[in-house]
């Protein structure tokens, strides 16, 4: 590199020349991390025999392979099928990968490939490599997981844009949109089962077998202790209220906690509530517990109703008639409010569970006060529902969910699989890295300490040498732990 000096108000400075591209450096040395993990838990060899062989003739790239590589090329921040070529075209990162570089076309062309039978292939391969991962967990760590198990269920809407997208649909808002629908392993941070939708397609028909599938993904020895201590448990919001949900989840032995719509009958239910039977909710402040024995026709045995409510000052409350908040108020309460003879509301919400409220098993609950406190934990518990948005947004924001890039249905639900898979290989790998010893870690961050950092790959005597700039890093560490997992266990 030549330089020349150059003088500007009184201090002297170098001119700096571009010289020729180094093709040793790449700005992405975590890649190392990503290979040497997937290679540790045989990612590839997991999803090659759950999804089977997607051409007649086995050569090229695998099904296995190509999902790694939409995997690892959202999690190094790829967000569209061109970031595959892109990525491809960094030669050091590419002698540290996981799986050979692939160009957007092929990766495209084998995405059409895909069809249900592959897809269900996709979700017995997570179940296998997610069994394994709790296999290579600490003793106390899988000792947590078994203590309680809770499948969480929800949707998201990724809006498109363009004509000639398959598989999507204009929702209640007038967006054209696809629609994932997810379930989770909330405690472990683990997509289990997943479907693309259109945005008018309802997920109320297909929560039950969404629940089915996603229990199979979970590692039978933790089912079992959990289901062993009535522990095991399904949620989800107001967009799941039916009773085939519920059958399906006592039919599958778990208990259920879903919310309900505000309905007649259950403002009735609220209006039955004794005031001296509310309790101060957990770690809510302003907001009351209760529970009433009422459960919709249809429901499985032992169902009843445990209702929050929080208090609004009347002020508060918003003159708009499109307001979100004014709809959780009973009408009375609302006109008393707005036309300020009421100084205050309350916004109510409602839970239909079969959870035992109280030491007996199998009675149902009552609002005395000696079960105030197990309905209180299980108020406070489903309030944690949350853990699948974060999930939703790791997916969206974290990995490239936040897109549909094709106009093929196949393609667009191989990319949504991809951030899915991308979001466990990151919560695996901290898992198993014990990383995340101080909170998970998003996608954000990791990719900020760990995966997008700056190296030169050096060749010498047989070996690769990655050579990082000064200070402290987080990958030489992770890399060391990944070598110590038990590859015998």
């Amino acid at each position: 590199m030549s330089v020349k000096r150059i003088r500007r108000r009184g201090r002297v400075r170098k001119r700096v020349r571009v010289g020729v591209p180094d093709p040793s450096l790449t700005a992405t040395a975590g890649v190392a991390a990503i290979a040497e993990f997937v290679d540790k838990l045989d990612v590839v060899g997991r999803f090659d025999r759950g999804v089977g062989q997607l051409k007649k003739r086995d050569r090229g790239a695998s099904a296995g392979e190509l999902l790694v590589a939409m995997a690892q090329s959202q999690l190094l921040g790829g967000d569209a099928l061109v970031c595959l070529d892109r990525q491809r075209a960094d030669v050091a990162a590419g002698q540290l990968s996981a799986v050979p570089g692939l160009a957007s076309t092929t990766a495209a062309g084998l995405a059409r490939r895909f069809g249900p039978e592959q897809l269900a292939g996709v979700e017995a391969a997570i179940a296998d490599l997610v069994e394994r991962s709790v296999d290579l967990l600490p003793i106390e760590r899988r000792i947590g997981l078994g203590a309680r198990v809770t499948v969480d269920l929800d949707s998201t809407d990724v809006e498109v844009y363009g004509v000639k997208k398959q598989g999507v649909a204009y929702n209640y808002q007038g967006q054209r949109v696809g629609r994932p629908h997810l379930a989770t392993w909330a405690e472990a941070g683990l997509t289990t089962a997943a479907d693309l939708l259109a945005g008018n397609d309802d997920v109320r028909p297909r929560a039950a077998d969404m629940l089915v599938r996603a229990l199979a993904g979970i590692p039978v020895s933790v089912r079992a202790a959990a289901a062993a201590a009535d522990r095991l448990r399904t949620r989800a919001d107001a967009g799941y209220f039916t009773a085939e949900l519920a059958e399906a989840a006592v039919e599958a032995g778990c208990d259920f906690a879903i919310a309900a719509k505000r309905n007649t009958a259950m403002w009735r239910a609220y209006a039955s509530i004794a005031q001296d039977a509310w309790v101060d909710a957990i770690d809510m402040p302003g907001a009351q517990v209760a529970a009433v024995d009422y459960a919709p026709a249809g429901w499985p045995e032992h169902t009843y109703t445990i209702v929050r409510r929080v208090r609004i000052e009347a002020e508060a409350i918003s003159t708009d008639p499109r307001s979100r908040r004014r709809r959780t108020i009973d009408e009375h309460q609302l006109t008393l409010a707005l036309e300020g003879v009421a100084t205050h509301a309350y916004a109510v919400s409602f839970i239909v569970t079969n959870i035992p409220a109280n030491d007996r098993p199998g009675d149902t609950a009552s609002t005395t006060a000696g079960d105030a406190e197990t309905i209180l934990d299980v108020e406070a518990w489903f309030r944690r529902r949350t853990d699948i948005e974060e999930r939703i947004r790791e997916a969206k924001l974290g990995a490239a969910l936040r897109k549909l890039p094709s106009a093929d249905h196949a393609i667009n639900t191989v990319w949504m699989w991809a951030a899915l898979v991308a979001g466990n290989l990151s919560v695996l790998l901290q898992a198993l890295t014990g990383i995340d010893q101080n909170g998970r870690a998003h996608a954000a961050r990791l990719r900020h300490q760990l995966l997008c950092v700056p190296a030169r790959l050096v060749h010498h005597g047989r070996q690769l040498t990655l050579r990082l700039p000064p200070g402290e890093h987080l990958l030489p560490v992770v890399l060391t732990r990944i070598r110590e997992l038990d590859a015998a266990a």
